[in-house]
């Protein structure tokens, strides 16, 4: 069975660096690497030669359209049996391609994904972002952590389809969300859709918090695009962030009046340093921990309020994702070129 990886880059020569070397260091090499580099002004074509003779590489260069376009480009020239998609800032264990041949050798599925987490090597701020995304106390339990509070859809950083199933339902929509989306479309066709937790990759986020706040602000976004279309595939825990935003307002606003209801968010605060401190072992990103989960709840939280008053509430249209990116571009005066 081929694997053809699927990774879309845009200026991350040093991501693309050490994604290659998790590559060679595989216990087996079932797979051909297929790099579309999206316009980048950094290319990383350089760095391909000293890894071909360890598994096949494809490279492409294109001119920038996105993270979608950028999959789709390679979706189509692809040889593998299954395409997987990773984003440029992993790491793979040495031992993954193993383990989801093992998997997949005992349980054959259509489509398949895997949970992501920090490794040793990563900085305080990347572990206490990655606790805020993986944990059970704020988004893990929908991106495949040990407890599953929905039907699992594959994220991008991890995540693999079948031939049969990219011939059937198609590519990636040009929208927010556009992994979910994939993801519910292949569900609604009768494929079958697994979680493959021993098969995880670390996911080596370059983010500070305001960038984390405009990322998950977007993911908060996204779920109200999804429920308009795919009707039903919003479930109460994808409105927990919004909740508890509005409440940690009103909270602030009586505490005025009770000073104890404070209390509250000081009781969840120290929820999460403990539990992060019980698994990374480190007071300090403990602490970054509990910023990292007043931001991602922040943004995630405003940016679904944001959606469902814009969209479901005035009914504005949706737009592509490319043209939400320019009105946000022009808002802020930044050039129109999209990173991955």
């Amino acid at each position: 069975m081929l694997y053809s990886i699927i990774v879309p880059v845009y200026n991350r020569p040093d991501e693309i660096n050490k994604l290659l070397e998790s590559l060679a260091a595989q216990t087996v090499k079932p797979f051909e690497l297929v790099i579309i580099e999206d316009g980048s002004e950094e290319r990383c074509d350089h760095l391909l030669d000293g890894y071909r003779s360890s598994f096949t590489i494809n490279y492409h260069y294109k001119k920038n359209e996105g993270r979608c376009e950028a999959r789709n480009y390679g979706l189509e020239r692809a040889n593998g049996d299954y395409m997987l998609f990773f984003d440029s800032d992993v790491i793979l264990p040495p031992f993954y391609f193993e383990r989801l041949e093992t998997a997949m050798g005992a349980s054959p599925c259509d489509c398949f994904g895997g949970p992501d987490a920090a490794d040793a090597s990563f900085s305080d701020m990347q572990k206490a972002v990655s606790h805020a995304m993986t944990s059970f106390w704020t988004t893990g339990g929908i991106r495949g952590g040990k407890v599953v509070m929905e039907k699992f859809c594959p994220r991008t950083f991890n995540m693999g389809i079948s031939r049969k199933v990219y011939e059937t339902v198609g590519g990636f929509n040009d929208m927010l969300g556009e992994d979910i989306d994939l993801s519910l479309r292949i569900r609604k066709a009768g494929f079958d859709i697994k979680l493959i937790r021993e098969a995880f990759v670390y996911h080596k986020r370059r983010i500070d918090f305001a960038r984390f706040f405009k990322q998950v602000n977007t993911f908060g976004q996204a779920r109200i695009w999804l429920q308009l279309i795919h009707p039903g595939s919003m479930k109460a825990v994808h409105t927990a962030p919004a909740l508890l935003l509005i409440m940690a307002i009103l909270l602030v606003a009586a505490s005025f009046f009770c000073p104890w209801l404070l209390l509250l968010p000081l009781l969840y605060a120290l929820l999460i340093f403990f539990d992060s401190l019980a698994k990374n072992r480190s007071l300090n990103v403990a602490i970054l921990s509990v910023a990292a989960a007043a931001v991602q709840i922040t943004g995630y939280g405003s940016g679904f309020l944001k959606a469902f008053w814009y969209k479901m509430v005035l009914k504005q249209p949706l737009e592509t994702k490319r043209n939400l990116i320019n009105l946000m571009n022009k808002d802020y005066g930044t050039e129109n070129k999209k990173e991955h």
